[in-house]
C-alpha cells in the first residue's frame, strides 16, 4: 500500500496556488489515470485544496479495478469527494451528469508484451483519448487537459539543448519503439479536432521526466533505479555509457503546473512541462550519491565513445514561464532527498 503524499509537499503546492482553486468550487471533475504517478499527485493535490478551501468539489476517477485502488490508496478512495468508476479507458460507460473539467492522464508508457505489445499500446492511447474526448463533448465539459509527452518531438537534434513547442520534428513512425510517441501525436490531433468541432477548451501538457514520491524505483526510470540502489546499499548501476542527458521536475512542481494549465492556459495550445536543467545520466548518478551520502560507488556498463552523438530529452519551458508565470522551484538535490525520504531513507549521521 502506497503511503499518502508528504504533507509538506501538499502545503508547498497550496502556498503557491492561493488564487487558483476558487473556479472549482462546487464543480465536478473527471480524471483518468488516477492510479498512475500523474493522476495520484493530481488527485491528492485536489483533495488537499478541497479541504483547505471548503470547495465542495467532487471528482470521479476512472479505474480498471476499484478494489485494488481502495487497497493501494485508501486515504484517497475513501474520501467523500471521490467516486470510483470501474472501466477501461477505451470503452468505459459514461457516468451521468455534467463534468465541467476533464483530465485525461491515463497512459502506459511502454509496450508490455503481456498486454499486446506496441500495436495494442498505440490502439489504447488513440482509442482511450477519443473515448474520453467523446465523453467530454457530451457531458458539458468546458476545460480539458491532456497529458501528452515530449516524445512527440522525436529525436532531439544535437544542436538543440532545450526543445521548444515551436520545434516541428517528429518521431520516425517506422522505427522500433515508436508506438508511444506516435500514439501521443495522434492523441493531440484528436484533441485539436474535438476542440474545433465541439468547442472544448483543450490544453495539452507535453510532459518530460519527473521525480518524487510514488515514482517506481524498480522500473525503467534511472532516477528511481539509482535511489533504489542506494537504499539497498548497492553501487549505482548505469546500464549504458552515462552520456544521455535528461532533466527532472519534482512532482510537487508538476502537479502545480498541471492544475494551472487546466484552469489558466489558453485553449488549443501545447506547453512543455519539465525542468530545463540538463544533466547527464552519469551526473545524475553522482548527484544521487552526493545527496544521499552514499559510499557504494557507481558502476557504468559501457565506455563512452568520443565524438558519438549524445541522446537528449530536455525541454525549453519559456512558454510556461512567460504565459503562466510557472517556474521549477524544487532543486534536483532536494527532489532526490524528498523521494528517498518517502521510501524510508534517513540522512546518514556525520
Amino acid at each position: 500500500m502506497a503511503q499518502p503524499l508528504p504533507q509538506e509537499d501538499l502545503d508547498f503546492i497550496l502556498r503557491r496556488t492561493p488564487d487558483l482553486w476558487e473556479e472549482l468550487r462546487n464543480q465536478r471533475i473527471f480524471l483518468t489515470g488516477g492510479t498512475g504517478f500523474f493522476g495520484a499527485w493530481l488527485l491528492e493535490t485536489l483533495l488537499a485544496a478541497n479541504s483547505a478551501n471548503a470547495l465542495g468539489v467532487q471528482i470521479t476517477v476512472l479505474t480498471r479495478n476499484p478494489e485494488a485502488f481502495r487497497r493501494s490508496k485508501p486515504y484517497s478512495a475513501q474520501h467523500p469527494a471521490v467516486t470510483l468508476l470501474a472501466g477501461n479507458v477505451r470503452d468505459f460507460a459514461f457516468p451521468f451528469g455534467e463534468f465541467r473539467y476533464v483530465i485525461h492522464a491515463a497512459t502506459e508508457t511502454w509496450a508490455r508484451p503481456e498486454s499486446g505489445g506496441p500495436a495494442d499500446l498505440l490502439a489504447a492511447i488513440l482509442g482511450g483519448t477519443e473515448r474520453v474526448l467523446r465523453f467530454a463533448a457530451t457531458h458539458g465539459t468546458e476545460k480539458f487537459l491532456f497529458t501528452s509527452s515530449g516524445a512527440v518531438y522525436g529525436t532531439q537534434p544535437q544542436d538543440i539543448s532545450q526543445i521548444s513547442e515551436q520545434y516541428l520534428g517528429a518521431p520516425d513512425p517506422l522505427a522500433p519503439g515508436s508506438a508511444y510517441a506516435e500514439g501521443k501525436r495522434g492523441a493531440e490531433a484528436f484533441c485539436a479536432s474535438y476542440a474545433r468541432q465541439y468547442g472544448l477548451a483543450c490544453k495539452i501538457a507535453r510532459c518530460f521526466a519527473f521525480a518524487g514520491p510514488l515514482l517506481a524505483l524498480d522500473q525503467h526510470f534511472a532516477f528511481g533505479n539509482f535511489i533504489h540502489h542506494v537504499l539497498h546499499g548497492e553501487p549505482i548501476h548505469i546500464r549504458g555509457d552515462g552520456t544521455a542527458r535528461r532533466s527532472y521536475m519534482y512532482a510537487a512542481d508538476l502537479a502545480r503546473w498541471l492544475w494551472t494549465m487546466l484552469l489558466r492556459a489558453p485553449a488549443a495550445e501545447a506547453f512543455n512541462v519539465g525542468s530545463p536543467q540538463s544533466v547527464s545520466i552519469k551526473e545524475l548518478a553522482m548527484t544521487v550519491q552526493d545527496a544521499l551520502g552514499s559510499t557504494t560507488g557507481i558502476k557504468i556498463d559501457r565506455q563512452a565513445t568520443e565524438g558519438a552523438p549524445v541522446q537528449q530529452y530536455v525541454p525549453c519551458v519559456r512558454k510556461a514561464e512567460s504565459c503562466l508565470g510557472l517556474r521549477c522551484e524544487v532543486s534536483l538535490e532536494e527532489a532526490i532527498r524528498k523521494t528517498a525520504r518517502y521510501h524510508g531513507w534517513t540522512r546518514p549521521s556525520s
